[in-house]
């Protein structure tokens, strides 16, 4: 009886150590080989480099509050927006008293910058996503925001439609989710239309 005890407890003692090893160090050395060597970009958390430095990730937006650039999505993240740390949304739903007040003061920013204060306002840009984190927004609410830019930056709102038309992503396979736009990409291309057309203009 005690013999069929200890060989019953070296099989598992086995069984354990056998796949602590292949589930815990071989596969995922072998996942992350195979991902790094097709996906590296990926891999590594789809950074975006300026210059030679990171300025961010595609994956994780980051909050602009200057009116010379494009405004992402509101965050509710604590305890500041976009915290990855923290990811959550505000869980108030549409009929929440507290909810229609902050849609209504974001509304009201935006109207504050806007020369266009009568036109309807993309939803996007009034209400949180789910996760807090969205780096993008809906081609309707870059482009909503082109006056407020083209006039802070002395830029003709035609150039700055043609950059939001050049970076707009299709939906994935034709079929899945929806035309979007990477703000942060945005706006650093916004910086480099600005450094374009400065170079463009003769001194005088």
């Amino acid at each position: 009886m005690f013999k069929a005890v200890i060989n019953q407890l070296k099989t598992a003692l086995i069984l354990l150590v056998s796949f602590t090893i292949i589930t815990g160090l071989i596969y995922p050395i072998a996942v992350t080989g195979i991902v790094q060597l097709l996906f590296p970009k990926q891999a590594n958390g789809s950074l975006i480099e300026q210059n030679g430095k990171t300025v961010g990730s595609l994956l994780i937006g980051q909050s602009f509050t200057s009116p010379n650039y494009f405004w992402g999505r509101p965050s509710a993240t604590s305890p500041y927006p976009y915290n990855g740390e923290n990811s959550s949304g505000s869980n108030m739903g549409s009929s929440n008293t507290d909810f229609l007040a902050t849609v209504k003061n974001r509304i009201a920013h935006l109207h504050e910058f806007d020369t266009q204060a009568n036109h309807l306002v993309p939803v996007d840009l009034v209400t949180a996503s789910g996760s807090g984190l969205d780096p993008e927004i809906s081609p309707l609410a870059a482009f909503y925001q082109v006056p407020r830019i083209a006039k802070l930056r002395h830029l003709s709102e035609k150039d700055i439609q043609e950059l939001i038309q050049s970076l707009i992503q299709k939906r994935t396979l034709g079929i899945l989710g929806e035309p979007r736009i990477n703000v942060l990409q945005l706006n650093l291309a916004l910086d480099n239309l600005r450094n374009d057309d400065a170079r463009k203009t003769p001194k005088s």
